[in-house]
């Protein structure tokens, strides 16, 4: 996870084959009780933040985990800048 939100932070991309691996890692986990899901929502957050620089909150907003249910890691490239090419 520290390397897709640190891929994340540079600019660049981050294949979702590891995030997807991490979910179920995640999800797994949780099934045999080895860890619970506040705990590994937690870390999420903390990890997010100390790399993002940012809270996931203030990136998606108080609800974030409605739309994001466990174990959906929420981890996102940031928009393109984009221009129009044409005066329409």
């Amino acid at each position: 996870m520290t390397e897709q939100f640190q891929a994340l932070a540079q600019g660049n991309d981050a294949p979702p084959g590891p995030r997807f691996r991490l979910e179920g890692l995640m999800e797994a986990a949780v099934i045999t009780g080895d860890a619970d899901e506040g705990t590994l929502r937690a870390l999420v957050a903390e990890l997010h933040e100390s790399i993002m620089g940012d809270t996931i909150e203030a990136l998606l907003g108080e609800n974030w985990a409605r739309w994001h249910p466990f174990p959906q890691i929420p981890a996102f490239s940031h928009r393109a800048p984009v221009s129009p090419s044409t005066s329409d």
